[in-house]
């Protein structure tokens, strides 16, 4: 082996080693890096005004129950976080993705992800959410989260989840 070889060898078993332990720099450092405030203690996760705030903190999705695009009152909770942060944050567009299980035909699935999207949608838009806003997608059975042929992994895959981005005009 040359010295090259070796160089090149000895320098990617060291930058693999000091991405092996997660917690080097301390318990209590975040995502947010350095100067941000989010990784000193001051605050503990994602700005509220962010879509990885939406995401962890309001909830980006919503559960079915078995060919069903009904809301459950669970479900009505978490959309109105979210109606409420994207009342509060109208630089922000959002995608609604709707999914289901792997039981039933493609079209089937496709036609009841698109059922659930919607009925999330209107939900948000009879909340005040602008419909200009929003979009919705049908991904049916296509994107699974769980893939198993058990009432567990059914249950995560019927789904509807809000996508958060930027305006093209903010």
């Amino acid at each position: 082996m040359t010295h090259l070889s070796k160089a090149i060898l000895l320098t990617g078993v060291l930058a693999l080693s000091a991405c092996a332990n997660a917690d080097r720099f301390g318990p209590d450092t975040g995502a947010g890096g350095a100067g941000t405030g989010y990784d000193s203690g001051l605050m503990d996760g994602p700005a509220p005004d962010t879509p990885a705030y939406f995401q962890q903190a309001v909830g980006d999705r919503v559960f079915f129950l078995v060919d069903q695009s009904d809301l459950s009152a669970e479900a009505r909770v978490t959309l109105d976080g979210q109606a409420a942060w994207l009342l509060s944050n109208s630089d922000y567009l959002a995608v609604i993705e709707g999914h289901a299980d792997e039981q039933g035909t493609r079209e089937y699935n496709l036609a009841l992800g698109a059922r659930r999207a919607n009925a999330v949608m209107e939900y948000l838009i009879s909340k005040g959410v602008p419909a200009d806003r929003l979009k919705f997608v049908s991904y049916g059975k296509e994107r699974p989260i769980e893939i198993c042929s058990e009432e567990s992994c059914y249950a995560k895959n019927r789904r509807a989840v809000t996508i958060i981005s930027a305006s093209l005009l903010g």
